[in-house]
C-alpha cells in the first residue's frame, strides 16, 4: 500500500463570498422562506407542544428579515411556505399523523393558537416580522419539501428562475427535504447557514455539513453576511 493512503485529503476551498452567487441575476433568483411560522415559532404552537425549543427556532428571524428587505429591494421573487392541513386533515397521511401523536403533539388537536398545523388558524400563519408583502408567493404544503404536492415547481418555472436561497425552519427537516427536491429538478442553491435552525442544536452543523459533500452536491452554504455584502449587496441592484 501506498505511504499516501493514509494521508487526509485536501479540503477543497470554499468559494469567496463574492463567488457564492457568481452570475445569479434578480429576473432568475428567488429568496424561500420556509415555514416560518407561529406553530413553530412562538410559544403554544405546534413545535412548543411537541417539546421543542421555540426560542431557537425563532433565532434566525432577524437574519431573514434582513435577507427578505435586501432582496425585495434587489427585485427578486420572494417565496414563504407554510406546512399545514386541511381542517378535516384528510391530506394529512396516518403515519405523519401518529408521528405528531408520538411527539405529544396531535395535527389538529386544540392548542393556544388554535388547532395545530391546521391551515387557517393563528398558529399555522407566519410570524409578522416575516410576513410576506403583496405580490409575494405563499406556499402552503402538507409535507416537509415545498415541491411536494405543491405548484412551487409551476411557479418557478413560469418565472424563469434557475437559483434558489433557501432559509427557514428547521434546517434537518423542512429546508433539508427542500433543498434536495430543489437539486434533483436542476436548481442551483445555497443554503444561508446563520438564517436556518434545527429543532436539536446537535443537528445544525451536520445538516449543513451534508450539503457540502462530493464539491457540493446539494449546493453552497453562506452566512447572512456573505449574502449581504455579495448578491444582495444594500442598494445595488444588478441588470437583469
Amino acid at each position: 500500500m501506498s505511504p499516501l493512503a493514509h494521508m487526509p485529503k485536501p479540503q477543497a476551498a470554499q468559494p469567496h463570498a463574492a463567488q457564492l452567487c457568481e452570475g445569479w441575476v434578480p429576473a432568475h433568483s428567488a429568496l424561500v422562506v420556509i415555514d416560518m411560522q407561529r406553530d413553530f415559532c412562538e410559544p403554544g404552537g405546534y413545535a412548543a407542544q411537541a417539546g421543542l425549543d421555540v426560542a431557537r427556532l425563532a433565532q434566525p428571524m432577524a437574519h431573514i428579515h434582513q435577507l427578505l428587505q435586501a432582496a425585495r429591494a434587489a427585485g427578486w421573487l420572494v417565496v414563504h411556505t407554510r406546512e399545514g392541513h386541511r381542517p378535516d386533515l384528510s391530506d394529512c397521511p396516518p403515519t405523519k399523523m401518529a408521528r405528531s401523536i408520538a411527539a405529544g403533539a396531535p395535527i389538529g388537536s386544540p392548542g393556544p393558537l388554535g388547532r395545530l398545523l391546521v391551515r387557517g388558524e393563528p398558529g399555522h400563519d407566519t410570524v409578522p416580522l416575516l410576513y410576506p408583502e403583496p405580490g409575494e408567493i405563499m406556499v402552503d404544503k402538507p409535507g416537509y419539501s415545498a415541491f411536494h404536492q405543491t405548484d412551487l415547481s409551476q411557479i418557478l418555472s413560469n418565472r424563469r428562475v434557475q437559483h434558489l436561497l433557501l432559509c427557514g425552519v428547521t434546517t434537518e427537516v423542512c429546508v433539508q427535504s427542500t433543498l434536495r427536491d430543489a437539486v434533483d429538478r436542476g436548481f442551483d442553491c445555497v443554503t444561508v447557514g446563520d438564517a436556518c435552525a434545527a429543532s436539536d442544536p446537535a443537528l445544525q452543523a451536520p445538516a449543513l455539513a451534508m450539503i457540502a459533500v462530493e464539491g457540493g452536491i446539494f449546493g453552497r452554504v453562506a452566512t447572512t453576511a456573505e449574502l449581504l455584502s455579495g448578491v444582495l449587496r444594500t442598494g445595488e441592484r444588478p441588470p437583469d
